[in-house]
């Protein structure tokens, strides 16, 4: 039955075909939600504290980390939820304003990516840059949940997914969605395209730098931490396209549930340890705030 789309509303699936493991998947996600918020709230007063973090780089990241942790909290503590009660559903505006936020830390992080690379700009730069970023994520995350928002949707509808994520959301409509996927793709693609080659621009340069240094280790220890942070952008920009450029078929339903989970889940967790927690500065850093509180509470 078709309804208007405010009074919509959808039921999450979720992993109920896995009954089973509806227990140890709560307890995995619970954790890794918990390390995701205590890593990256580290790596924003880290930053604070040290004033050799006071860099550019270290100031993107610190915007990530605060991304990381409204993300993880936007979409993760839904998926506990379904994950231990019976009424799975969720309201249209709230599945939109899920989305929104959620479309909105994709095109972020997208364009914040390739600024982590930078070595030497302005104080006021870095603000236009990160504003920029903001912008125009917002932007595009309107575009699309207006696209959205213009749809018909049935009343009570099952969703095969976990979260409002677009393909999902695509599913349950009752109306023509090809604008709204044409919009998606083609934003989806001008931002990826654009972060991969501001980024391969870089590793060109970064590639053409260390293979002229002298010192084996340090060679070595550079093309270490260029491998894991091309690890890191290969999957976020390979489940991006997965997720919003490629059609799903009904028997892809589960590969999506894994891809998201491991993109929305395990993505904000990843990042402090692949771009901050492995520095010789925060280690020392974190160090020394064990140290002093070990100190402060003698036995």
């Amino acid at each position: 039955m078709i309804c208007p789309s405010s009074e919509a509303t959808f039921i999450l699936v979720g992993f109920s075909e896995f009954p089973q493991l509806q227990a140890p998947l709560f307890l995995l996600f619970l954790s890794i939600h918990t390390v995701t918020v205590v890593w990256n709230v580290g790596i924003i007063v880290v930053r604070r504290i040290n004033p050799k973090l006071h860099t550019p780089m270290y100031f993107f990241l610190s915007h990530l980390s605060f991304l990381d942790i409204c993300y993880s909290s936007v979409f993760t503590p839904k998926l506990l939820e379904i994950l231990v009660v019976e009424d799975r559903t969720i309201s249209f505006n709230g599945c939109m304003t899920q989305f929104f936020f959620v479309m909105a830390y994709d095109r972020f992080v997208a364009m914040c990516k390739p600024l982590l690379y930078t070595v030497a700009m302005s104080h006021k730069l870095c603000a236009f840059l990160v504003a920029g970023t903001y912008v125009w994520g917002s932007l595009c995350s309107l575009i699309i949940t207006y696209s959205l928002l213009q749809l018909s949707y049935c009343r009570s509808a099952p969703m095969n997914h976990f979260g409002c994520e677009y393909s999902a959301i695509i599913s349950v409509s009752c109306s023509d969605s090809s604008f709204s996927q044409m919009a998606c793709l083609v934003i989806s693609i001008l931002s990826d395209a654009c972060s991969l080659l501001i980024t391969l621009a870089s590793y060109v340069f970064i590639i053409a730098t260390v293979s002229r240094m002298p010192s084996k280790g340090g060679l070595r220890k550079a093309f270490s931490t260029c491998t894991s942070h091309l690890m890191a952008i290969s999957i976020f920009h390979g489940i991006i396209l997965l997720l919003y450029s490629v059609p799903h078929s009904k028997n892809s339903w589960l590969l999506v549930k894994v891809a998201t989970a491991l993109y929305s889940v395990m993505i904000p967790m990843l990042n402090p340890l692949i771009y901050s927690l492995r520095n010789k500065d925060v280690k020392e850093t974190v160090r020394g705030l064990i140290n002093s509180k070990l100190h402060s509470h003698p036995t």
